[in-house]
């Protein structure tokens, strides 16, 4: 039966501190096989602490969920509203879709994608986070509906995304689906 203590210094809201004791909980059972009722995670605040030969009080900003980062980002690219979609791209972004076909900027995309189909829309599933160092890889997966470009419309066609976000903006994204095994011309 693990027992795991963080400790903190004090400014960190409680949804951030229940978002850490539950990441830290899920890590020792992703190692440990502990049930999750086996599984203990607090957090013990201190005023202050000296690391060196300086003294610190507050603790650093506390990263964005990056799930809400990606959500707000599909979001925006689906009301094609690119320069919200933008506010969350690091400007190192990189994007890789199917076929191996890699893109830096928005508007590459918009004219990629406009030669594939002439609406699309994700309906998701579900979303995972996983970390890497210093980034959170967040997987989102559902079906894609839309519009052809003869008019004709589709649905229910499988779609994996994957996305880097580090420091609250996403760096990579990494597009699977099934979109060519159904397009029709």
């Amino acid at each position: 039966m693990p027992v795991v203590s963080i400790t903190l210094l004090p400014g960190y809201d409680p949804d951030t501190q229940h978002r850490m004791v539950n990441r830290v909980a899920n890590a020792v059972r992703s190692v440990i096989a502990t049930p999750e009722a086996g599984t203990t995670v607090f957090i013990n605040e201190v005023s202050t602490y000296r690391r060196d030969g300086k003294v610190f009080s507050g603790g650093r900003a506390a990263h964005p969920v990056a799930s809400d980062v990606v959500k707000s980002f599909l979001e925006a690219m689906q009301e094609r509203d690119m320069a919200k979609a933008q506010s969350f791209l690091h400007p190192d972004f990189v994007m890789c879709f199917p076929g191996g076909v890699t893109m830096r900027t928005l508007p590459e995309l918009v004219s990629w994608a406009q030669q594939r189909y002439s609406t699309i829309r994700k309906d998701y599933a579900q979303f995972e986070e996983s970390w890497q160092g210093d980034a959170t890889v967040v997987f989102c997966h559902g079906n894609l509906q839309g519009t052809w470009l003869n008019g004709s419309s589709f649905e229910g066609i499988r779609f994996i995304d994957r996305m880097e976000v580090r420091d609250g903006l996403i760096t990579r994204q990494d597009v699977w689906n099934d979109l060519a095994e159904h397009r029709k011309s």
